[in-house]
């Protein structure tokens, strides 16, 4: 639970009233509260239609059962549509923060702060009501991010075509609530996977002669898959090659014939993620083949990597700047090689993509993805002030 609750700075507060703040927080917690899986949160976009009808937006179209796409209207109609994303799934985790709106949903929490992103984008919209952009401003609520479609799902509706940038965040402990990290370059890694099945021929533990053992050589394929990043990676580019799952074998007195690995490649350049991926199928294949035994490896291409641009990002930093002040727009400080799937949207529209501060001063740097993970809620409103201010820096800079 929090230490002390953050200071809100004054020009945040000063763009919410009193009931509005209060809606959006009940927002928040009732999404909290009712956590749902992706493609399955059907509860959760109804209560951010309702919110988005009861603040006046009319113009609300839904993709597919789950997906929300709502405009905004800017002052001149012909001016460049903007975006801002806001993603609403949720994950299997139990949670155990002890918050008294805490997941009512067994096995099923947000854990990764997904309750308080919907509810900044829909914040974001009402901002964007009594303040318009020059343009109109697409609201995107988005599901099934944590398992790297929803964006995919959202372009392929067709429902972006026109939007000339595009905004989003992630709540992150590690900063304190008003500080906003808006860099310039990789901000999220490439998330694929891959799968190793290593097929040899079984026999008895006591007889490993007569076996061509899958477990010996999954062994030296998992210590050989560790020379990729040390040894055929240029060692000042960034890159993860990890090994999650290993399946094998039913009896401590039988040699299987088969054995499955399973694992993730990061990266955040285009050059290092084929070349780590082509090396994940190289070294299991030949080191399977001295053992005796054969690997069949497959691969699963998830996000891409997030690169902020310098035009859309310097976008970002002056609406942060003007929101909260320059010396809260701070930087990053390491590298991030988890995934998101923002990153497909910033594959066809410029972008960039903010670490918003969710920590209450005194309190505790827990990750996302943590059954003990929450943002603090006073990150609500720092996330739609700026996210709404991104959408007209950026509306007004195209226009010109």
């Amino acid at each position: 639970m929090p230490h002390k609750s953050p200071d809100v700075p004054g020009s945040v507060v000063r763009q919410f009233s009193a009931p509005l703040a209060g809606q959006l927080v009940a927002l928040r917690r009732s999404i909290h509260q009712n956590p749902e899986l992706a493609f399955g949160e059907v509860a959760t976009a109804g209560r951010l239609v309702e919110m988005l009808k009861t603040l006046g937006v009319g113009d609300i179209q839904r993709i597919g059962a789950t997906g929300i796409v709502a405009c905004v209207p800017g002052r001149n109609r012909s001016a460049p549509v903007t975006a801002l994303r806001g993603d609403i799934d949720a994950l299997p985790i139990q949670e155990s923060t002890g918050l008294p709106f805490a997941s009512t949903v067994p096995n099923v929490m947000h854990a990764c702060g997904h309750d308080v992103h919907a509810t900044w984008a829909v914040g974001a919209a009402a901002l964007l009501m009594s303040a318009p952009a020059d343009g109109d401003v697409l609201i995107v609520l988005q599901p099934a991010e944590e398992v790297g479609k929803g964006a995919l799902a959202i372009l392929d509706s067709g429902a972006l075509r026109d939007v000339a940038a595009i905004f989003g965040g992630h709540v992150d402990r590690r900063f304190e609530v008003g500080d906003v990290v808006a860099d310039v370059g990789p901000l999220a890694a490439s998330a694929d996977t891959f799968e190793i099945e290593i097929t040899g021929a079984g026999a008895h533990a006591a007889r490993p002669h007569e076996s061509h053992d899958p477990i010996v050589a999954a062994a030296a394929i998992i210590s050989a898959l560790q020379s990729i990043v040390s040894r055929r990676l240029n060692p000042a580019t960034p890159g993860v090659v990890t090994i999650g799952s290993v399946h094998a074998g039913s009896a401590p007195n039988i040699i299987p014939d088969r054995a499955t690995l399973s694992g993730t490649v990061r990266a955040v350049e285009p050059v290092s993620r084929e070349l780590m991926l082509t090396e994940v199928r190289k070294v299991a294949e030949s080191v399977a083949s001295g053992f005796g035994v054969q690997a069949r490896v497959s691969c699963d291409r998830g996000t891409p990597p997030i690169v902020n641009p310098p035009v859309a990002t310097s976008w970002a930093r002056q609406a942060a700047a003007t929101v909260l002040g320059d010396e809260h727009v701070v930087p990053l400080g390491f590298l991030n090689l988890a995934g998101e799937d923002f990153a497909h949207y910033m594959e066809q529209i410029p972008g960039c993509f903010l670490r918003i501060g969710a920590r209450e001063p005194g309190g505790a740097v827990i990750p996302a993805h943590a059954p003990s993970f929450y943002p603090a809620e006073e990150s609500i409103f720092v996330g739609a002030a700026v996210l709404a201010e991104c959408a007209r820096v950026a509306s007004r800079s195209l226009a010109t």
